[in-house]
Parts: C-alpha cells; sequence; structure tokens
C-alpha cells in the first residue's frame, strides 16, 4: 500500500456535506494567509465581504489565465500570486507556452509538498506497490510535468528511474533493462515508444510493464487512443489530469476506468457554463478550480478552459469525489466549426486511431476567406491499398462530422513526433 503520510482515505470517501464543510474550513485557513500577503489577491478582493465558511462560492470572482499573464508583465519575472518573500520559494516551472505565453510558477517547500501529496493519492489510486519500479520518459525540463510525480515516487521509497535526455530507443531499452513496471508519460510519447520499440523488435507486451500513468493530452480518456496504449503495451491505462496553475488534481481509479476523479480534498471543483458563467445545470461545462494546499501560489475560482462532464455520487472505488466522464473533453477553446458542425481535437483523435494502420496524423485549419476547410495528413503501416483506406476513412469522418474533410496520405517519417503534449492541430489562412 502507499505510504500513509500521503493517501488519506478517510478523506476520499467523505459525505458530500462533510467534504463540502472540509472544504471550507481549508478555503479560510487559505484565505487567511493568502489576504495577509498575497499582493495579486489582496488587490483582487480588496472591499469585498465574504465569510469562506458560509457564504456562496460564486461571490468570489473568477481569475483567468490572461489576468496571470498580465500580473507577470506587469510584475516580472514571476508576478504578484505569492504569498511569502522571495527567500521561501525553492522551484521554478512554466507552461509550455500552448494557451498563449509562458506563465512562470512558483513553489515554497510546503507548496512542493502539497504536490507529492496530490501524487500519493494518484499512486495509491493506482494501486502502485512498493514492489513496483516507475519510469519516467520525461525531459526533466521547466515543464513541472512529472517532476512532482518523480519526487513523490522516490519519497514514498519506490524504485525510480530518470529517463531524460535519451533517444526513443535508449530509453525503451533502459525502460526494459532496469525491469520497470510503471511508466509515466505522455498519451502521444507512449505511442511513440510502441511504434518504436515495434521498429527495433522490442517485445513490450511481454515486458513486466503492467501500468502506464499518462497526461499532459486528452488521450488517457480517449477510447480509441487508450486501446492502442494498452494493446501495444499489454498494461492497464491510467489518465491523470493537472495544470500547471493548479496542480496534479485529477486521476484515475483502479476499479471505474475511463473517466477522472477531482481529489476534492485538495480543491474546490466547480463546473459553469463558459457562456453565462453560472453553475451549469447538466454537469457539461468548464471546470473551474480552487486549490487549497497550495497556499504560496493559489489559484481561487480559476478558469481552467477545460471541457468536462462531472458526476457526482460514490464510484465503485468508494470515493465520493466528483467523477469527470472521458476525463478531459477539450479545451473550450479549442472548439472549431466547419460547414456548421461544430468539431472537437478529442472526437476527431478518438475517430483516427480506431484505424490501426495510421500511424501518425496531423491536421489543418484552412481558412479560405469566409470558407473554412479542414485537412487531415496521415502516415499509414500496413495497408496495402491507400485507395481502400481513404474510401474507408473518409465514409468514418464524414458519419461522424457531418461533412468530408480532405486526407492526404504523406510519406513515412514525415509528419512530427512528440515527447511531451502533441501539437497535432494547426491553423492555416490561404
Amino acid at each position: 500500500m502507499a505510504d500513509a503520510r500521503y493517501y488519506i482515505p478517510e478523506q476520499e470517501t467523505l459525505a458530500r456535506p462533510d467534504l463540502e464543510a472540509l472544504q471550507r474550513r481549508k478555503l479560510a485557513a487559505l484565505l487567511g494567509k493568502v489576504m495577509a500577503g498575497n499582493a495579486f489577491y489582496r488587490r483582487k478582493l480588496a472591499g469585498l465581504s465574504f465569510d469562506p465558511l458560509n457564504d456562496p462560492l460564486e461571490q468570489l470572482p473568477f481569475t483567468t489565465r490572461a489576468e496571470l499573464e498580465m500580473d507577470q508583465a506587469e510584475h516580472p519575472p514571476y508576478g504578484s500570486n505569492l504569498t511569502y518573500g522571495p527567500e521561501m520559494y525553492l522551484r521554478m516551472h512554466q507552461t509550455s507556452g500552448s494557451s498563449g505565453r509562458p506563465l512562470r510558477w512558483l513553489d515554497s517547500a510546503d507548496n512542493w509538498d502539497w504536490w507529492k501529496q496530490c501524487w500519493g493519492q494518484i499512486y495509491a489510486a493506482a494501486r502502485i506497490t512498493p514492489e513496483d519500479r516507475l519510469a519516467f520518459p520525461f525531459s526533466f525540463g521547466p515543464y513541472v510535468g512529472f517532476w512532482g510525480a518523480f519526487e513523490a515516487s522516490a519519497g514514498l521509497g519506490h524504485f525510480v528511474l530518470a529517463a531524460g535526455g535519451m533517444s526513443t530507443t535508449a530509453r525503451l531499452r533502459y525502460i526494459l533493462d532496469n525491469h520497470a513496471t510503471v511508466v509515466c508519460c505522455t498519451p502521444t510519447y507512449a505511442l511513440r515508444m510502441a511504434e518504436t520499440a515495434q521498429e527495433e523488435k522490442l517485445d513490450l507486451a511481454g515486458s513486466p510493464v503492467r501500468a502506464l500513468i499518462v497526461a499532459g493530452e486528452p488521450g488517457g480518456s480517449i477510447p480509441a487512443t487508450r486501446k492502442k496504449i494498452e494493446q501495444a503495451w499489454g498494461a492497464r491505462c491510467f489518465d491523470h489530469t493537472g495544470m500547471t496553475e493548479i496542480g496534479p488534481l485529477g486521476f484515475e481509479c483502479l476499479e471505474n476506468p475511463m473517466g477522472v476523479h477531482v481529489m476534492e480534498n485538495q480543491c474546490i471543483a466547480e463546473i459553469i457554463d463558459p457562456v453565462t458563467r453560472l453553475p451549469s445545470e447538466t454537469g457539461a461545462g468548464e471546470l473551474v478550480i480552487t486549490n487549497l494546499g497550495r497556499t504560496g501560489s493559489p489559484v481561487i475560482r480559476y478558469r481552467t478552459g477545460d471541457q468536462v462532464v462531472g458526476r457526482l455520487g460514490h464510484c465503485a472505488c468508494g470515493r465520493s469525489f466528483v467523477r469527470l466522464e472521458g476525463g478531459i473533453v477539450g479545451r473550450v477553446d479549442d472548439m472549431f466549426v466547419v460547414r456548421g458542425n461544430n468539431v472537437f481535437p478529442s472526437a476527431l483523435e478518438n475517430l483516427l486511431r480506431q484505424f490501426t494502420e495510421i500511424a501518425e496524423y496531423a491536421v489543418e485549419l484552412q481558412q479560405h476567406g469566409a470558407l473554412t476547410q479542414l485537412l487531415i495528413k496521415i502516415e499509414t503501416s500496413g495497408w496495402e491499398s491507400p485507395d481502400v483506406l481513404l474510401e474507408h476513412l473518409g465514409r468514418s469522418l464524414m458519419h461522424a462530422l457531418n461533412f468530408r474533410p480532405e486526407i492526404k496520405i504523406v510519406p513515412p517519417g514525415s509528419l512530427p513526433r512528440f515527447e511531451m503534449k502533441a501539437k497535432r492541430f494547426s491553423k492555416v489562412s490561404l
């Protein structure tokens, strides 16, 4: 079992009223510290009368990424969302910049302990044991990625394998030679390693690897992508969600796959209608997070931009935390419209991954004046008749999307491969 310092089962199984009471006590403690020393939130909440134990959370304003970017531009290099003096901070990470300019984020020692505590809950939910050996094929650069996962694992006494600074082939041999049982990576890189293993004739499915914890992209909860990963590795895939700004707050339990619990003992989760900004009546909408344990650099009612479908009620695993069905469905601002049809990149990926002959793909959203068209470039393997593949794929896309995009087969190896977050979608004006 996971170390008791990190696993808090009584908090994970609380009845909803007790869980909400715990959240409010933590919120009161957080606001007490924030209002004493955090310049960003002191300005933002100035003049607001709010009782954290009783008042509706909606009385607090949202926080947006645009605000945080502006704050860091006006107060370089780290902004003013810092509760303590600079001497208290020991970690700096920054976002990938995929949604705008990169954000730099500082963590104090107690913040970093909070990160590791969250990862302890993730490992416990995936039934990671003291005998497991965890491999991290991750760059270990400024992106927070699996830094917290690595250090939490080491702190829990696991045998850990840092696999930065290697080629994909070298990483695979390193994982196999050291008998790793758990691999932490992005879904895209799990597929890339599987592709390389096939080329190098390495037997992943017959290896000791029994689980992959994937994060950074929606792929872990996209059925076709997940199936492809699990078949290639012969291992169970566990999805994990989080952000540099909010922390590692989403995890998949062993008992109920294809959904992600939000760690509600460590945060307050809301789901809002992104247009009205009011609580969603259906459970579908944008995820808003207030993290409760990261006092040195918190976010309060942070609009994540993640499109989710939340469900309450006790899970088969016994937890009472809200469950996001299908994980992160997509980004609110990633949806695009083609010929009057709404298209989410995650839905398109799920369709394309059902064709095992597609080794890699890239999507161009082409703007011809007022006309929007979709071009899908694919690399193929194991399909002798390209025309037959194009016809089958075209029919599937037409059925799912209500329009038929242009599909182009490109030479093997011509599309980029990714270690971290994949960037398969681009917009071009013609």
